[in-house]
């Protein structure tokens, strides 16, 4: 039966979109290179450097990508975390309790690094609802790849056909297709629904909506087993 729930993070648990978006901008005029909102979306939702170095036309070891890349989590950790619970999407916060009361084991799985995760997490009062948090840092191939839903599963101690995964972009649920998880998609993150509804029939637009969609899941699954 579905026992384990893998979630995104940025888009899908935190309404942080907009902060990155407006934080790449300002980053990249730091550094001398003009972009707008609309160059910046496409980054979302993936690792950090290299999409500073797509913005910034340097190389990912360049130095001025290293910087960038500094200066961004120092910027984000002074203006976005501040305002800890608030960056939660509505539901998110009791929702992930009801799970676990129902006996759910939750993780995460992001292209954020460990530590800059395990941060928002804190801030936003909901690491303690989760079990492991794989970070981009600690796979050697990051989404759509599987091996990150894989690791996740595997720190549950669950089988991935088991496990769905959430996520509000195309690569969350190519990742998860590609894990053998049931891919479960957000609408109100980054990716549109028309462009998320090719890729699942699980399209939900706010978090309760995740919350039943779960709990159905894994009665469905414990009936047909």
């Amino acid at each position: 039966m579905i026992r384990g729930a893998v979630f995104d993070l940025d888009g899908t648990l935190a309404n942080t979109p907009t902060a990155i978006s407006r934080l790449l901008v300002d980053v990249a005029a730091e550094f001398g290179v003009t972009i707008t909102p609309e160059q910046a979306a496409p980054t979302i939702g993936k690792p950090l450097e290299p999409s500073l170095a797509t913005l910034l036309g340097c190389a990912v070891d360049d130095p001025r990508t290293v910087r960038a890349t500094d200066r961004y989590r120092a910027l984000f950790d002074q203006e976005v975390l501040s305002q800890g619970a608030d960056l939660l999407f509505p539901g998110v916060s009791q929702g992930l309790r009801t799970l676990r009361n129902q006996g759910m084991h939750l993780a995460v799985a992001t292209s954020k690094i460990s530590p800059s995760a395990e941060k928002l997490l804190t801030a936003t009062g909901l690491r303690d609802l989760f079990g492991p948090v794989i970070g981009n840092d600690m796979v050697h191939r990051g989404k759509p790849d599987p091996e990150m839903g894989l690791r996740a599963a595997a720190e549950l101690n669950i089988a991935p056909r088991d496990c769905a995964y959430i996520g509000d972009t195309v690569t969350d649920l190519r990742m998860a297709r590609a894990a053998g998880m049931i891919p479960v998609a957000v609408t109100y993150g980054v990716d549109s629904l028309n462009t998320l509804a090719h890729h699942t029939q699980w399209l939900l637009s706010s978090f309760p909506d995740v919350v039943h969609t779960l709990t159905d899941l894994a009665a469905t699954t414990a009936r047909e087993r």
